[in-house]
């Protein structure tokens, strides 16, 4: 006995017409689709190579921001360097003329002091005004760097009495400038 075929069912025009639509509506679909992936793809290369220039930018204005902040730096610790060694000079001086002058004070006051307290006390007194006297001279001579290598040995030499100088120095100040 032959077998006998399975009925395949007969297609109707409006059916095979739709199919023919179909199928260019599914190859419009996927070619739509690879060319809007193909452009997104573009548009993400474009924005990364846009990134990339934008940070080649962004360091190349760092860098020269940063360089010219060095050299206004530089030029502003050459000024300060200048104006703290001219301050330096000056207070120098000052203090120089101060330790004169209160000599000068004390000198005049040891005719007073062996009159009231007797010549040992005026003796004293004027022993301390040459004293000044010489570390006035002593200090105007110097340079700086050599005051402060000075300051420097006598407190490595010596830090207790250092620090209770500046102690007292610092309580001077405080009753000076109330």
């Amino acid at each position: 006995m032959a077998a006998k075929k399975p009925a395949t069912p007969k297609k109707t025009a409006a059916a095979a017409e739709a199919e023919t639509v179909e199928a260019p509506a599914a190859e419009t679909t996927s070619s739509n689709t690879a060319e809007a992936k193909s452009r997104f793809n573009a548009a993400i290369e474009e924005a990364k190579a846009g990134a990339v220039a934008l940070g080649d930018e962004a360091k190349q204005r760092a860098s020269s921001y940063r360089d010219e902040a060095k050299a206004r730096g530089e030029d502003w610790a050459g000024d300060a360097k200048t104006k703290a060694g001219e301050l330096a000079q000056e207070g120098k001086h000052k203090a120089s003329e101060a330790l004169t002058g209160l000599s000068r004070v004390i000198d005049e006051n040891a005719p007073t002091l062996d009159e009231k307290l007797g010549p040992k006390y005026g003796e004293y007194a004027r022993s301390a005004s040459r004293s000044l006297q010489d570390n006035a001279r002593k200090l105007e001579e110097k340079s700086f760097d050599e005051l402060a290598e000075e300051s420097r040995e006598a407190i490595r030499k010596s830090p207790a009495t250092a620090v209770g100088l500046a102690a007292l120095v610092g309580f001077l100040f405080a009753r000076l400038f109330r």
